[in-house]
């Protein structure tokens, strides 16, 4: 009786996590909107919408734009350009935009304004989605984004070498890819925020109840020798020189995504490469989110922290 309850409770989580990655679901998010979401402030004509940041031909019109949260410069500020926390939404991999409202609440453009209101620039970006287009291209999209901004950014008072690469969910794998790729621009640091599909290979992860199919839709249709679970893993990518990491996740996530977190810290550490977890008291997959413009909350003041130590080392 014991075991058929188990194996139908991980039956029913099995067709829960695909809800949950996908959706950052606008269900789950009204739920803790009540609760958690706190209007953040920053003067409009500090936020600068719609940037292009690809514009050659196979530009996408409505997916190659972001947008831009701009620190108002303190007083008695040494002109020194500001850091830039780029954000990559989530959402499954086919779904999520930079301007997701629910309830009225602005979610992502929330984080931008908190970060931007204490010093930090922000850049909320969209990217392409499956299945219009494979994984491989929506790393493409976030890499050019970075690219243009470490060139840009400067013509609004950023500083183009003190990036910091973030996302939430299907957005902390692409913004870990690019992150740890030895091609990819470089950056002073990495936060991943509830991140899925750091190592699709780790067997622990599907015994913990993720779906192996959930994930080959989404990272196998374009593996032509079938060893999608190695080729997709940005575990694979980790080597001593890559950046900081800061990874977080919410207290009541999935025992599957908990696991990803610890795989990720584990490759980070094994070569050397700094990497710091971070579980935030009470929040779920989808609630998490919401505490990134909370100075309340734990996940806050540990990316401010995080990006301030990052900003004053060597490497940036």
């Amino acid at each position: 009786m014991i075991l058929h309850r188990l194996a139908q409770q991980r039956r029913l989580f099995a067709l829960a996590l695909p809800l949950a990655l996908a959706g950052c679901t606008q269900m789950l998010y009204g739920i803790a909107i009540p609760i958690l979401y706190s209007e953040a402030e920053l003067p409009e004509a500090q936020v600068v919408r719609d940037v292009a940041y690809r514009d050659d031909p196979a530009a996408d019109p409505l997916k190659h734009r972001l947008d831009l949260f701009l620190p108002v410069r303190a007083e008695g500020s040494n002109g020194a350009g500001w850091p830039l926390l780029v954000f990559v939404h989530g959402g499954g991999w086919t779904s999520g935009d930079k301007g997701l409202r629910v309830g009225g609440a602005d979610v992502y453009g929330n984080i931008g304004r908190f970060f931007a209101a204490r010093g930090v620039g922000v850049a909320v970006l969209c990217y392409r989605l499956q299945p219009e287009v494979a994984w491989r291209d929506q790393v493409d999209d976030v890499e050019r984004a970075v690219a243009w901004l470490r060139e840009n950014v400067a013509a609004w008072g950023g500083d183009g070498h003190a990036i910091f690469l973030s996302g939430h969910s299907a957005g902390a794998q692409l913004a870990t890819w690019v992150a740890l790729a030895p091609a990819a621009p470089p950056i002073c640091g990495l936060i991943a925020v509830s991140g899925a599909g750091f190592d699709l290979a780790d067997e622990e992860t599907y015994a913990l109840g993720a779906s192996r199919d959930y994930y080959q839709e989404r990272f196998g249709r374009d593996s032509q020798d079938g060893a999608w679970t190695e080729n997709a893993s940005a575990v694979r990518l980790v080597r001593p020189d890559v950046p900081p990491a800061l990874i977080l996740y919410g207290e009541r996530e999935s025992r599957p995504l908990q696991r990803q977190a610890h795989v990720l810290d584990a490759a980070l550490r094994a070569q050397g490469a700094e990497s710091r977890v971070v579980i935030v008291p009470g929040q779920t997959h989808a609630s998490i989110v919401l505490t990134l413009s909370r100075a309340d909350r734990s996940a806050t003041p540990a990316m401010l922290e995080f990006i301030r130590s990052a900003t004053r080392s060597p490497r940036c």
